[in-house]
């Protein structure tokens, strides 16, 4: 299977395009406050007309910031992040009308559907996901080497023996470059490195352990003691499971902290702006991510996630974005909040990443 990065841009010939005007720009009256009538972006690639009559492509674009333009330079930015007297680009319209124009049909395939009336179209857990794994398998086989996979990982991910060795074993082998999550994942993956619990249940035999109900709060007494989870991992011998593995092979994470966090274990940023920010920064790079297991991270990240990627060469790929989930909810809140790219692949956790790893690393 050969992967398909093809994209076709708009035709700027067209007479609507053609005789389209520049774009249109006002100040930013105050920090943090937009101009009247200013153009809120989305995760589709989104061309504005300079002055001298050039389309340009906006890098990095995503859902619900805003377009500052200097020159023949356009960034997007966080209306939070706007600075009095930001030139801001204006205009509602998206068919070039103000120098506006949205391509939604860059990555389309035009493909007719067989018959006019079929069954089985929307996926569910009733779904085949054959497909999907195996394109999986090939994004990431390229992506390792030529791009920036981003995991967006739930608590559930160390839950159990095999799924959190299947994660371990990926990060050695490569195939992530970022991991985001939150305080829970932190803490039971470090809980079964030091106890074999994950909220004192055996995570292979699921037996309950005597007094195990305390040990996801001991361990992060014990991390807290040791001032930072790489101190932890070194000064408690915690040389196994997700977070050790993240250290030894300098995978940056973020840990975003929330109202229900025990501890939380030092690192967690507790700051929600602060949180995004740091989050936004993988996002920016990412070329493919994995959501697993998380409804909450998973909207979130998809709502700043790019559809596209525009390389210094001025190639234009797509950004690869699968959820892994028992449940439809989160694709179909995903896709309601504009972040129609997604594939889902409705499963649980562990048997996601044994297929994953299987395939990519093999069984030993």
């Amino acid at each position: 299977m050969s992967l398909d990065f093809n994209y076709t841009p708009p035709d700027f010939f067209k007479p609507e395009l053609a005789s389209a005007p520049a774009v249109h720009v006002e100040p930013a009256p105050a920090d943090g406050v937009l101009p009247d009538n200013f153009h809120a972006t989305s995760n589709y690639p989104e061309y504005i007309r300079l002055d001298d009559g050039r389309w340009l492509l906006v890098r990095e674009g995503r859902m619900d910031g805003v377009l500052v333009l200097r020159g023949d330079t356009v960034e997007v930015i966080e209306p939070r992040l706007i600075r009095e007297g930001d030139p801001v680009v204006t205009g509602r319209s998206e068919n070039g009308e103000e120098g506006i124009y949205l391509h939604t049909s860059g990555f389309a395939q035009a493909i007719e559907p067989a018959d006019k009336f079929s069954f089985r179209t929307r996926g569910s857990r009733e779904s085949s996901f054959s497909r999907s794994y195996d394109t999986l398998y090939e994004i990431l086989r390229h992506d390792r080497e030529h791009g920036y996979i981003v995991w967006v990982a739930g608590p559930a991910l160390a839950f159990d023996r095999d799924s959190r060795d299947a994660m371990t074993a990926l990060i050695e082998a490569g195939y992530c470059h970022a991991l985001l999550a939150g305080n829970a994942l932190a803490t039971h993956d470090l809980e079964a490195a030091r106890f074999r619990t994950c909220l004192g249940q055996d995570i292979y035999t699921r037996e309950q352990r005597p007094g195990g109900h305390c040990n996801h709060l001991d361990i992060i007494n014990m991390v807290r003691h040791c001032a930072s989870i790489p101190a932890a991992i070194g000064q408690l011998q915690l040389g196994d499971g997700i977070m050790a593995a993240c250290e030894r092979r300098q995978v940056p994470y973020v840990l975003a902290g929330s109202i229900r966090d025990d501890g939380p274990l030092p690192g967690v940023i507790a700051d929600v702006y602060q949180a995004q920010d740091a989050m936004r920064l993988h996002a920016r790079k990412a070329t493919t991510v994995i959501a697993v297991a998380t409804q909450l991270h998973s909207i979130a990240f998809g709502n700043m996630l790019p559809g596209y990627q525009l390389h210094s060469n001025g190639a234009v790929r797509p950004v690869f974005f699968y959820v892994v989930d028992m449940s439809e909810f989160s694709v179909d809140k995903l896709a309601n909040r504009g972040s129609m790219q997604v594939t889902p692949v409705l499963t649980n956790v562990q048997d996601f990443m044994v297929n994953l790893k299987r395939n990519l690393i093999g069984v030993g």
